[in-house]
């Protein structure tokens, strides 16, 4: 019984054996203490010990039972006598500092302390992404500073949960595990029982930053495949051109480990030594070094206290792909269920673990802090994650999703950046939340303290770009780069700020747009061609949002972003709006042409090996070669990729500038992995894009497509009719000459439903009727190279207008007439008959069922019915959704709805579903792994979820928050 237990003390005598507590062994000469207990494997009943190190076994009793015999004085120690003084004296402390931790004996059992899990509003304990997120074992605030190599404690190097065996373990779980709730249940399970079993005692804040590479303050290595490659190469002590032939099947980590195992002259550990310290020491000092042998030499002490699978993770941190398809929100969700939303405000992991190790003790000692939600709050000088925009595709759509009215603030083409101020210092954060080169913001600094004089600390959103100082005119995205700038002799950087985050200690994230706006104009002082605000214009009609789309593309311009007044700022969401004519009339705006394939480029990841990217160029006949235009990795389905590496004839030059053929100008800097064997043989593929842009990297008259796709294979086509150079300069220069032509103010596509139009009409009549409102005046202002927009009024006489507008539309939107419908005959009232059991997901249509069951659902959302005939039998669930389904969700095990229902529901609630062709229309793509839409080249900004939110947003009859669902 456990009363029975004995302990005895002593030297380690031979050093093998290991502490039950923290699996270390315990060297020759170091004081151990063994608990002693009955032998179940002997015949005659002897004992058998079970070692700890000294403060191993404290810390152990410390956990135990109430009834559990604990070691109370020197004299429960058999041995204690034959110690030596300073062994006694350090056992002597052990048990002063133990016994006021140590329950009394009879006491009452007390309950395990965990992590509290505070329920979300309307989501009970459940966590964001829909599974029940059990709380986890409340763990002490920790340090990342080892506080002792033998102790086993949050520091100790020699406490396993700090082992780095134990972190390739977990990752490599997490990279099995296909169902995201199950990642997450993973990473609570390893910390609420560590490696004991007993809890995780190491430091929870390194395991969280290692097993988010890239997120929180991420470090930059200067380091590219090849080059990390290289160095091993050296390192190892073997050849290059072998490992460089080996990285193209796509994973360098796999590649230095293959290597490392079979090839190096340094042989791999027998077993792994090392700590999360250790590698967390070894990646600061590679972040602070550029030169190759300072780098190589780091490499070298590291490698040799290496395993195969060490070296091949290490690789990973740097190259920030752990390759376990777990994101920051699955990992923080382990914390805490507010955990993750905290971090998407802050982006300071090591605060938000802080805080929740903080709230956790306040929880442990029976304090308020149980049931506290984490609370979210904006930092100084710690970046923001931006809120971004989806892509609008028609006047209608935008009309739908801003009903108090908008803003509609030119798009500008350059680089977003995230300014900071407290007092006279600044800081620049870029849309990645890294600190932005400072070469784009030299010159800027100097004018930001003259324009913002009022504001003590603050926090603005802003865009950078180059101005002509001549002309006024922006110049196009790319020219902020150190060497394309010093060509533009008459430009200088310019601020553009359209938003204010914080100001004078106060966030402004809850604060709606029209009040930020207000406070922005009113404590940000113009700088002409260096710190500007942004243009902006309060849009209320269709017309007038139709007028301003049409006048923005015939400028030339990339487009517009709309806000909604009311809309307040939402860290990472996709709540904006953003136009741009490729978004428009299902894509017919944009630019396309047709061009020849010339070389290709090997992939990575599941495309590893592959060609996957191509080199699209023109003939030039001029000077009979060939000029490169794009490279596009875009449109083609894996069945297409596979297809192509049989039928493309291409001759391997491994980006040896050396071997490109004569026929082929193209800047060193683009050599491909392979080249077209004849280029008068090759395929010509049409290729559509955004706009046709200038680049100065590509040979083909420095014109070249943004965004490029693959929309079709031109088999009717060869390399003579293909688009050639003097063709695509004609292309382009029409491309920037004024449109003639009209946008719709109701979308014509499958996404406008007829309620839409409806809406529309209603709106139409209205306008006829309204009577003028006497609006403030408002003055004009001019930014060159753009157009003139209308200043926003920000007074409070015109806030209040606005608002009360908005109360009058809603006035009459309660008084409108109900809109006359076929006769039907006569049945009971919704509230005479029983409602129908099926709710929303009732797909019921015979007379009798609509006649007994009531549907109050179909009311809400404008459904009506004539006859037994049901004009609109489902809600407009997903209008506006264009999904991009993952053909192997239907080999998934733990999905049992396969693709066919998830298309059919889409559909039949409104939405869309596209092919990998049409890749630039999809606004959702719905996969367990975040490689298929890296893979299919889905565009920046397209939300990539997990299936659950279709049927969650079915199961609801709304559309439920994108950032619950997102890979």
């Amino acid at each position: 019984m456990a009363s029975e237990a004995r302990y005895c003390v002593e030297y380690a005598t031979t050093g093998r054996s290991s502490c039950k507590k923290c699996k270390s062994k315990i060297e020759k000469g170091v004081c151990r203490i063994g608990k002693i207990t009955p032998n179940p494997f002997s015949d005659d009943g002897g004992d058998m010990k079970v070692w700890y190190h000294s403060r191993c076994m404290f810390e152990t009793l410390q956990r135990a039972r109430a009834t559990t015999k604990k070691i109370e004085s020197p004299a429960d120690l058999e041995g204690f006598s034959n110690l030596k003084d300073p062994e006694k004296d350090e056992i002597k402390q052990f048990i002063k500092d133990f016994a006021p931790k140590s329950p009394a004996k009879g006491s009452k059992k007390k309950t395990q302390t965990t992590l509290p899990v505070t329920p979300k509003k309307g989501g009970g304990g459940a966590s964001a992404s829909g599974a029940t997120v059990s709380p986890v074992k409340a763990l002490a605030p920790t340090t990342a500073t080892p506080t002792s190599s033998e102790g086993g404690g949050a520091g100790g190097s020699s406490n396993p949960d700090n082992s780095f065996r134990q972190y390739r373990r977990l990752c490599e779980d997490l990279e099995n595990e296909p169902s995201y709730n199950s990642k997450t249940k993973l990473v609570q399970n390893y910390i609420k029982r560590g490696n004991s079993g007993d809890g995780f005692s190491g430091d929870l804040y390194l395991l969280v930053k290692l097993l988010l590479p890239g997120a929180g303050k991420k470090r930059v290595y200067n380091l590219q495949s090849k080059q990390i490659v290289k160095i091993l190469s050296q390192a190892y002590g073997c050849s290059l051109d072998d490992m460089v032939e080996d990285l193209e099947k796509g994973d360098v980590a796999e590649t230095a480990k293959k290597f490392f195992e079979e090839e190096s002259v340094i042989k791999p550990a027998a077993k792994s030594t090392l700590t999360l310290f250790d590698v967390d020491s070894f990646l600061d000092r590679m972040e602070k070094l550029t030169k190759e042998d300072e780098q190589k030499k780091e490499f070298l002490s590291i490698i040799r206290k290496c395993t195969g699978n060490d070296i091949k993770y290490i690789i990973r941190l740097i190259k920030h792909d752990l390759r376990t398809n777990a994101g920051p929100k699955h990992i923080m969700d382990a914390l805490d269920p507010n955990a993750y939303a905290a971090f998407q405000v802050s982006h300071d992991l090591e605060d938000v673990v802080q805080r929740v190790l903080s709230k956790s003790e306040e929880g442990a000692g029976g304090k308020p802090g149980l049931t506290k939600e984490l609370s979210i709050r904006v930092t100084l000088m710690t970046p923001v994650k931006p809120m971004l925009a989806e892509a609008c595709r028609s006047v209608a759509m935008a009309m739908k999703k801003c009903p108090n009215g908008m803003f509609a603030e030119i798009k500008y083409d350059g680089e977003r950046v995230q300014v900071h101020k407290q007092g006279t210092t600044f800081q620049y954060f870029s849309r990645s939340l890294k600190p932005v080169q400072g070469h784009k913001v030299a010159h800027i600094k100097d004018y930001l303290p003259q324009a913002c004089p009022h504001g003590d600390s603050m926090i603005l959103d802003c865009e950078v770009l180059m101005v002509d100082i001549k002309t006024g005119d922006p110049l196009p995205f790319g020219t902020l780069g150190i060497h394309k700038k010093n060509a533009f002799k008459d430009a200088v950087c310019c601020l553009f700020i359209f938003d204010l985050l914080y100001f004078n200690g106060e966030s402004l994230l809850d604060t709606p747009i029209i009040k930020r706006r207000k406070l922005l104009e009113e404590n940000v002082k113009e700088v002409k061609n260096h710190i500007m605000l942004s243009e902006a214009k309060l849009v209320k009609q269709p017309e007038e949002l139709s007028d301003l789309i049409m006048t923005v593309i015939k400028k030339g311009l990339e487009g517009l972003v709309l806000k909604d007044t009311k809309s307040i700022y939402e860290p990472g969401k996709r709540h904006w709006l953003k136009v741009k004519k490729d978004y428009l009339e299902g894509g017919a705006m944009a630019d396309t042409a047709d061009l020849i394939v010339l070389g290709a480029y090997y992939g990575t990841g599941s495309k590893g090996g592959l060609m996957s990217v191509f080199l699209m160029g023109v003939y030039d006949k001029t000077n009979d070669r060939f000029c490169t235009v794009c490279k596009c990795g875009n449109g083609h389905d894996d069945a297409t990729i596979m297809k192509l590496q049989d039928e493309l004839d291409m001759t391997k030059i491994s980006k040896d500038y050396s071997k490109v053929p004569s026929w082929l100008h193209i800047n060193k800097g683009l050599t491909p992995d392979l080249v077209v064997s004849d280029p008068k043989s090759a395929p010509v593929w049409e290729i559509t894009g955004a706009e046709f842009s200038q680049s100065t990297n590509h040979t083909a008259g420095g014109v070249s497509i943004r965004f490029p796709r693959v929309t079709r294979i031109r088999d009717d086509k060869d390399w003579n009719t293909a688009t050639d150079l003097q063709r695509l300069k004609t292309l382009y220069e029409k491309s920037k000459e004024n449109l003639d032509i009209t946008l719709p103010l109701a979308s014509t596509s499958k996404d406008s439903s007829q309620d839409d139009e409806e809406e529309m009409e209603v709106n139409e009549d209205k306008k006829r009727k309204r009577v003028p409102e006497k609006a403030t005046p408002v003055k004009k202002r001019k930014i060159g190279g753009s157009i003139t927009l209308p200043s926003v009024s920000t007074s409070k006489d015109s806030a209040q207008s606005d608002e009360e507008e908005m109360e009058v539309s809603k006035d009459k939107k309660r008084k409108r007439v109900p809109e006359k419908a076929t006769p039907v005959k006569k049945r009971k009232t919704e509230s005479e008959r029983e409602v129908c059991k099926y709710g929303v997901k009732c797909y019921q249509t015979n007379e009798e069922h609509r006649k007994r069951f009531s549907h109050p659902w179909e009311t809400a959302l404008g459904v009506y019915c004539a006859g037994t005939k049901i004009v609109k039998p489902l809600p407009d669930i997903f209008d506006g959704v264009k999904a991009l389904i993952d053909p192997s969700l239907s080999e998934a095990k733990d999905i049992k709805r396969y693709i066919t229902d998830i298309e059919r529901y889409i559909i039949a609630y409104n939405g869309d579903v596209v092919s990998d062709i049409d890749i630039s229309e999809v606004t959702h793509v719905f996969t367990k792994n975040k490689k298929f839409a890296t893979d299919q080249g889905v565009p920046d900004g397209v939300a990539i979820l997990s299936p659950d939110w279709v049927w969650d947003s079915l199961g609801d009859a709304r559309l439920h928050e994108i950032a619950n669902y997102e890979l």
